[in-house]
């Protein structure tokens, strides 16, 4: 008997000719599809799942998400603002589209369930009608001249831009003799078969910490080991202030508590009649570690279920664990393929500071797919964007207002940027949220780009890059401890700044 299906599907995007081709019905997917069905471009959604949800449907393993969802706010829930008080919703342009996480968060913590953030994913694709052939698994990828073919379980696809919101789900290890009689994160066992145990997690990021988090009130001891020191500063702004007691094995490190940080790197790993023995060498000062525990954990991340797309020239880079990406998100090496989703972390951005993307995260990814969709409208099927003009004395408000809310700016610092070009015949037009990358490498005309980056000092800045005759000039302006830009002294200094501009 067939597995059942969230809907019946027959009838949905059946195997054919189309413009696009979404792969993958996670949020990634879901918000992809939304923006292309707002501009009108005519494509199929495909998913081997059985209802919407993609990996939230499965993690995080011990339920509860690092990125917040405050229900109660200084902001009305449909607002463009609310955003940076939800992290988990995806985007939409109709109200009853908008905060929906929020509607299913009980209120007794204002990080999500995981039970909670795919009962928002459901319920954004049933309001917002998107269409998804579940239970249609992508199989193979082709060329036929300048399209591409995709196999899958119910037949073939041919379009001519294939979008991968596939996500980065794929359990990965490196390549340590005995690492394979370790579980990985997504095998870990339930928590209480950890009680009284000594156990040994391999990683310092996400999954290591959740893992550590969860198991503290019951393991008789945790290391967490891994070669390189986790650099806090980086950690806090990358995740934009991670759930607070994911911090909690470090302070229980650094008040003796029991539990332990090493930095080392694991060498071999053997099987013993009580658990396990863990040889690792000191990063930090030449010595020799062994550690016999009861329990390993492979807490060492995930790769992006690519198939054969690396055969047919989609290089990658990381060990091969992420596409490589332009900054508009497509293949670097196989044009009109697309990724959106967590896969979107492939493009890095400039990195300043040292710090990446959000894009592995939803309220980072959830703005990528917007450009994507705007980018795949008009380079590949004539679309024109929406180039609203601004006013001369609107500007500096306009600029002050996007330092001081714009959730764009503030979840995915440092990575995209308002621009506005100066268009002799035209005037100014606002060509709206893109990747600063982008604007950074172009030789455009006349233009300003504003964003929010935080220094190595953690300091947060509003900046300012302007390009002027071909060149790119970068203006940090002083932090505010409110953080609000829209002072009379910063009015002055932008306006000063953009008076060749305006004049």
């Amino acid at each position: 008997m067939a597995a059942l299906r969230w809907t019946d599907v027959s009838d949905i995007h059946p195997p054919g000719r189309y413009k696009v081709v979404v792969v993958g019905s996670g949020p990634g997917g879901l918000q992809i599809s939304y923006f292309l069905n707002r501009l009108g471009i005519d494509h199929a959604v495909i998913s081997a799942d059985q209802e919407p949800g993609g990996m939230f449907r499965r993690f995080p393993l011990f339920q509860r998400l690092i990125s917040w969802t405050k229900p109660y706010a200084p902001a009305d829930r449909t607002s463009r603002a609310y955003e940076w008080y939800d992290w988990n919703s995806l985007l939409g342009e109709e109200p009853n589209h908008k905060a929906l996480v929020a509607e299913f968060v009980q209120g007794n913590s204002y990080f999500p369930s995981r039970g909670e953030m795919e009962q928002g994913l459901r319920a954004f694709s049933a309001r917002a009608g998107i269409k998804v052939r579940y239970g249609c698994r992508w199989e193979a990828t082709g060329r036929r001249g300048e399209l591409f073919s995709l196999e899958t379980s119910d037949g073939l696809y041919e379009c001519d831009v294939a979008i991968m919101a596939i996500g980065t789900t794929e359990a990965w290890k490196p390549s340590i003799p005995g690492i394979d009689e370790v579980p990985h994160y997504v095998a870990a066992k339930p928590r209480e078969h950890y009680t009284n145990k000594k156990v040994f997690i391999i990683g310092k990021r996400n999954s290591g910490l959740e893992v550590a988090d969860a198991l503290l009130p019951v393991a008789r001891q945790i290391i967490l080991g891994s070669p390189r020191p986790a650099r806090l500063s980086v950690l806090e702004r990358s995740l934009m202030g991670a759930r607070a007691r994911y911090l909690q094995p470090y302070e229980d490190h650094v008040l003796g508590g029991g539990h332990v940080l090493v930095n080392a790197s694991i060498e071999r790993i053997e099987r013993s009649i009580e658990g396990y023995r863990v040889h690792a060498s000191s990063t930090t000062r030449p010595a020799a570690m062994v550690f016999d525990v009861d329990e390993v954990i492979a807490a060492t991340g995930f790769s992006t279920p690519l198939l054969d797309l690396p055969k047919l020239g989609a290089a990658t880079l990381n060990q091969g664990r992420l596409p490589a990406q332009t900054a508009f998100w497509e293949s670097a090496s196989l044009p009109g393929i697309y990724f959106a989703g967590s896969a979107t972390q492939g493009s890095a951005g400039l990195k300043k500071y040292g710090i990446g993307s959000n894009s592995a995260a939803v309220h980072g990814f959830r703005y990528n797919a917007r450009i994507l969709a705007h980018h795949i409208a008009k380079k590949h099927f004539g679309v024109k964007p929406s180039r609203p003009l601004v006013k001369p004395d609107d500007l500096v408000p306009f600029i002050l207002s996007e330092m001081t809310r714009a959730p764009e700016l503030w979840n995915q610092q440092a990575y995209l940027a308002r621009v506005m070009n100066f268009e002799p015949k035209e005037g100014i037009l606002d060509e709206g949220i893109a990747p600063l990358e982008h604007f950074v490498d172009s030789n455009g005309p006349d233009a300003i780009a504003v964003t929010i980056e935080t220094d190595g000092a953690g300091e947060i800045h509003p900046v300012v890059y302007l390009r002027r005759s071909g060149k790119t000039q970068e203006h940090p302006f002083e932090p505010d401890p409110l953080r609000d830009f829209e002072t009379v002294e910063l009015q002055h200094q932008v306006k000063s700044l953009l008076k060749p501009y305006l004049s």
